[in-house]
């Protein structure tokens, strides 16, 4: 185990209000596991994250719980706000800390915030608008064509009819994805297969809804194997002190969804890639890139760059027991980054390379109702040490409490659904009979 400065305690930060968010879970156990002080300031005071027994205390102040949880998306907490908030959080922990936002929200604006917050907050140097113009979808397209990194094509349409005309000159079915998705309100999807031009031109009326602009980008075809991603921790010069390239075994939903299963894989051109993209950039602290390959090519285009943890970040724990979230807080506080050994310790699997990522309810709908695996050399690696997003011997009220409300979930979902066909089915009632929904009540 490294030599972490345990008097420096850590407050992790999420403002998008998803109470089922594995990440958060995995660097509150990550933090604490390592003998450190965890703190969260959480865009939902419930759900399973905050029965984890790593966490010290959940800050969310009752005159800001509704903005951080809201119906208006995390893009309504300004930053003006954002900072009194974090400022609040910073005296009752009573010392310095190190800051670990967790979505692209809360990364964006506390680079832009980092010069206020000195003195209460460790945070990588990187240059304050960086993280903004790396998380906007419609700015990266630029960026990799500056640092010489393959992107698939993409257009900004500016009206719905040239949105139609693009998805049909880019070759239906095309991925449409909004620029700044954590400005996204509820019930619009980050990312979304268009199939017909009325899809495009549907989707484009919504973007004064989505509070950002819509994009289009070329389909690189599904195939076995063809999803990839790269997890590390960059310093000064954008060198990469920790990271690891893995592969989506399984997704959810299909193609274009979350890591459900993801194996550390190593991989020279996502490598590669990732450290010109840093160098280039002089891009500092926790980055998760996603790769798709182009089956006809064999070249991996980048696709996301999320300048902060990505969900599945523990899949890329070394022999040392070090990962995105510790290297941070060991290179903020001085400490040596230690060489990967060989062990385990407590509630934790082996390192390195082979290890294997499973998010328990998704990989559950992902083998339930997704295509099949890869093939053999995913499965092979299958049998590698697993470390599970949800279950941990040393912590397991929070996964208790996940299988629970996802029950519960899907049977209101089941149930709304069963109703849904009842009233399809009832005839319109006559004037002199009244019929009742029988998943009403009185």
């Amino acid at each position: 185990m490294p030599s972490f400065a345990t008097d420096v305690p850590a407050l992790l930060l999420r403002l998008d209000p998803n109470p089922y968010h594995h990440g958060t879970l995995g660097a509150a156990r990550s933090l604490g596991r390592a003998g450190l002080e965890v703190h969260a300031l959480l865009g939902s005071t419930g759900g399973p994250v905050t029965r984890t027994r790593f966490l010290h205390r959940v800050h969310t102040p009752p005159h800001t719980a509704a903005r951080l949880g809201g119906s208006g998306g995390c893009g309504a907490l300004p930053d003006a706000e954002l900072e009194r908030l974090l400022l609040d959080v910073s005296d009752t922990v009573g010392r310095p800390a190190v800051l670990v936002p967790l979505d692209d929200h809360g990364a964006i604006a506390t680079a832009r915030l980092a010069p206020r917050l000195a003195g209460r907050y460790l945070l990588p140097a990187v240059e304050p608008g960086l993280p903004a113009r790396l998380a906007d979808k419609a700015e990266l397209a630029a960026v990799c064509a500056r640092a010489g990194i393959a992107h698939p094509t993409t257009v900004l349409p500016g009206s719905a009819r040239e949105a139609v005309r693009e998805a049909v000159a880019l070759g239906l079915p095309v991925v449409a994805k909004w620029s700044r998705p954590w400005l996204l309100p509820p019930g619009l999807r980050s990312v979304v297969l268009v199939r017909t031009e009325a899809e495009a031109a549907r989707l484009f009326q919504r973007s004064e809804e989505a509070g950002s602009a819509l994009l289009l980008q070329r389909r690189l075809p599904d195939a076995p194997g063809a999803d990839w991603f790269f997890h590390g921790y960059a310093a000064e010069g954008g060198r990469c002190l920790l990271g690891g390239a893995g592969r989506k075994e399984r997704s959810w939903p299909p193609h274009t969804g979350l890591t459900a299963v993801g194996s550390w894989l190593p991989n020279p051109s996502v490598e590669q890639a990732a450290a010109r993209l840093t160098a280039a950039l002089d891009y500092r602290g926790i980055l998760d890139l996603d790769f798709r390959r182009d089956p006809a090519t064999g070249v991996h285009h980048l696709v996301d760059f999320n300048p902060r943890p990505g969900a599945q970040f523990r899949l890329f724990t070394d022999g040392a027991g070090l990962d995105v979230v510790r290297a941070q807080h060991l290179h903020l506080t001085g400490r040596a980054m230690p060489r990967a050994a060989v062990g385990r310790r407590r509630g934790e699997s082996r390192g390195g390379p082979g290890r294997v990522f499973v998010v328990e309810n998704y990989a559950l709908l992902a083998t339930l109702l997704g295509p099949p695996p890869p093939g053999p050399e995913g499965a092979a690696m299958a049998r590698g040490p697993v470390e599970r997003a949800w279950f941990a011997v040393d912590d397991p009220v929070p996964f208790a409490a996940m299988a629970g409300g996802w029950v519960g979930r899907c049977l209101g979902k089941g149930l709304r659904a069963i109703c849904l066909r009842a009233a399809a089915r009832q005839t319109k009632p006559s004037p002199h009979t009244e019929r009742r929904n029988p998943c009403t009540t009185s």
